[in-house]
């Protein structure tokens, strides 16, 4: 039962990481809609992962107001 609990942790740990990181890259190529999105499913399925939290971050730093430019 262990190893179950534990492999299924790190098969969310690695989903939540392999999501994390093709965000990142959506993020780098100006791709913001795609980005949100990785970054809401992310928060939304794997909640304890600590992927989820720095999600929830970009997130609301993505949604901030951009200042106008001068």
């Amino acid at each position: 039962m262990l190893v179950a609990g534990l492999t299924a942790v790190s098969c969310t740990g690695d989903n939540a990481r392999e999501l994390f990181e093709t965000a990142q890259f959506e993020e780098r190529q100006n791709n913001a809609d795609h980005t949100k999105q990785l970054y809401r499913e992310i928060a939304e399925r794997y909640p304890q992962s600590p992927y989820a939290g720095r999600a929830s971050d970009r997130l609301r730093e993505l949604d901030r107001p951009k200042p106008a430019a001068p």
